[in-house]
């Protein structure tokens, strides 16, 4: 098993030569740019190109399919420095932890079709089809269906905020292949495809204007038709497959959250050193040192756990835990440090050209997707600490059935 002896507590050269890269990069992008974006909704497409050119979105892929090769613990730190540089990976990270689905229940055929070219960029893999209109997330309950049909799956439904779909080539959808009253567990019967969503005929994209630029959109599934082959694993399998990834997701999300909470911190700090009034720094007054040095406290002890879970999971060890406590602890962490960072900006913090707002508006995200953090602790209070299961009531009408929470955080090994 891995120790916390075990943990490295410093970067290696490789490490630092990575993140080095990878903020030579950011560089090149600064709040101009992202303020720009944001005012517009628009995707970054010039970022997202530069850095699959670079290698960074291939990280995880293996060396045999033409990524890099790396661990957990380089994508966490890729992600981690787009973010405490002032950016936004949102754009771009889902294919970092979605393309594992592929790498692990994937048939080889599929494997050298789409990692190479995922790997180049000649292909994109940014969209992630699960979440929809009345299931939230509670995933058993999802009601888009593929049905078989000789060599087709014919796919109706509709899914809600799911991001970058108009700037991906493919797309893993999560629909159901055996209706849930012929199934034992509800977990049965939902099934996992790849499908190539360029020109798919029968799916109907509507943008989602959001609080952040997050390209987030409606989709509705009307006949769409897709090969048999886009199929991962075997069908009814597509739960297990999906909670497979999660920890990755969780992870990887969570370091996006630390580097926002750096971000925040540092700001803070230079903001509240230069800033005189009353004939001093205000960094020197209590009111505002202290909340940002507990902000600071909180993010480095989320960066302690997430690097705990990076170690598990590039261990091979289960780390489901660890992944869903370091996210937690990563939003909460990154949400004090943005609050502290506004209000020792004052007015100036609303001001869109100093970033903060941005910024603001951008982490809290992570406070509720993709997994709401009272849906964290509800997992950590049912399966580590073995409470009893939480339940929340329906409110639609009186005698309704609970609904139980889902939890998504079981244990993964790196295969």
């Amino acid at each position: 098993m891995t120790t916390m002896a075990m943990i490295p507590l410093t970067l290696t050269d490789d490490q630092r030569a990575l993140r080095a890269g990878v903020l030579e990069i950011c560089r090149r992008y600064p709040g101009e740019y992202w303020r720009e974006l944001d005012a517009r909704r628009e995707y970054p497409e010039k970022f997202v190109k530069e850095l699959t050119q670079a290698g960074y979105l291939a990280a995880l892929i293996p060396q045999e399919f033409g990524g890099a090769g790396l661990g957990m613990a380089e994508g966490a730190l890729i992600l981690e420095t787009i973010h405490a540089a002032g950016g936004n990976a949102a754009a771009c990270h889902a294919q970092m932890y979605i393309m594992g689905t592929l790498l692990r229940h994937g048939s080889a055929d599929q494997k050298r079709k789409y990692l190479p070219k995922i790997a180049t960029g000649e292909l994109r893999l940014q969209a992630f089809g699960v979440t929809e209109p009345n299931s939230g997330s509670d995933t058993t309950k999802l009601a888009t269906t593929a049905v078989r049909r000789d060599d087709r799956y014919i796919v109706n439904g509709r899914k809600m905020f799911i991001s970058r779909v108009l700037q991906s080539d493919l797309m893993l959808l999560l629909a159901r292949t055996t209706p849930v009253d012929q199934v034992k567990r509800r977990t049965d019967g939902l099934s996992v495809f790849l499908v190539d969503i360029r020109n798919l005929k029968g799916l109907e994209v509507r943008p989602l204007r959001m609080m952040m630029n997050h390209s987030t959109n409606a989709l509705f599934f009307d006949d769409a038709e897709i090969p048999a082959d886009s199929l991962i694993g075997d069908e009814g399998a597509g739960f297990a497959y999906i909670l497979d990834g999660m920890n990755a997701e969780r992870i990887l999300v969570g370091s996006e959250s630390i580097g926002d909470g750096r971000w925040f911190v540092e700001k803070a700090v230079a903001y509240s050193s230069q800033r005189v009034i009353f004939g001093r720094p205000i960094g020197a007054n209590q009111g505002v040192q202290f909340p940002i040095a507990k902000a600071h406290t909180s993010v480095e002890a989320a960066a302690l756990m997430r690097d705990k879970a990076a170690a598990l999971f590039d261990a091979g060890q289960p780390c489901g835990p660890e992944a869903n406590m370091a996210k937690y602890l990563a939003a909460e962490a990154a949400w004090e440090a943005a609050n502290a960072c506004i209000d020792c900006h004052g007015g100036y913090g609303f001001a869109e050209e100093y970033d903060v707002e941005r910024k603001f508006r951008e982490c809290r995200l992570y406070k509720t997707a993709p997994v709401n953090n009272n849906l964290v602790l509800a997992y950590v209070g049912e399966h580590v600490l073995q409470q009893p299961r939480a339940r929340v009531r329906r409110r639609a009408r009186p005698g309704a059935a609970a609904l139980l929470l889902v939890s998504v955080g079981g244990s993964e090994r790196r295969g």
